[in-house]
């Protein structure tokens, strides 16, 4: 199931409830993005399988449609995604001014590769499930 614009919009005035299927892990990387009248470059945060969020003081309106563009390591080609505006953030709770990006259009290559990226990502920053050996209790 997908979630709309409007979706997410609902689920933002729910209390402020996180409500992404999947958690966010921290990526930085550039990405060139256009709406339907303006170019940018600005740098991603965090990445997770459905969706990134980009840093900027600028973010276009919830819902409008960009067209992204991005290199992620692992891959030779830069990824080129449509995707919509899904929340926009002020910067506050120690969050940077952004927007967070719902991808829309992923081919089965692409989603692949962001898929394995953010599995990878996730498996270098867990924390060890197995206690130290010498930690006091």
């Amino acid at each position: 199931m997908k979630t709309t614009v409007k979706d997410a919009s609902e689920l933002r005035l729910l209390g402020g409830t996180e409500r992404r299927r999947s958690d966010r892990v921290d990526l930085v990387v550039r990405v060139d993005y256009k709406t339907v009248d303006e170019l940018f470059s600005e740098f991603a945060r965090n990445i997770n399988e459905g969706g990134l969020f980009i840093e900027t003081e600028t973010p276009p309106a919830i819902g409008s449609e960009v067209a992204l563009q991005f290199s992620i390591p692992g891959s030779d080609q830069p990824l080129q995604v449509i995707g919509r505006v899904v929340r926009a953030s002020p910067g506050d709770r120690g969050e940077p001014p952004g927007m967070g990006i719902e991808f829309e259009n992923l081919d089965n290559q692409s989603q692949d590769l962001i898929d394995e990226l953010v599995r990878n990502l996730r498996v270098v920053r867990a924390p060890s499930d197995e206690p130290d050996a010498d930690a006091s209790v």
